[in-house]
């Protein structure tokens, strides 16, 4: 997938905890989990603006777009 979640990063640049993030925006820790690791195939437009919000960043620090060589 040539899209890569950073979900991860900007809670290590914030020093929060998933399940505390969780708590502030009301997603689940398991949704909030699998975005993290990147096991979504999407994410709704009002996810992520909670999660914006709350991050204090903007969508292009959880989302990074990288090209993808196909084979063939």
């Amino acid at each position: 997938m040539a899209i890569i979640l950073r979900l991860d990063r900007m809670l290590a640049d914030r020093k929060m905890q998933l399940s505390e993030l969780s708590e502030r925006i009301g997603i689940s820790v398991v949704n909030l989990s699998n975005i993290k690791t990147g096991k979504i195939k999407a994410i709704r437009f009002s996810t992520l603006d909670a999660i914006c919000r709350e991050l204090d960043c903007q969508p292009g620090d959880i989302l990074e777009y990288k090209e993808v060589e196909v084979e063939g």
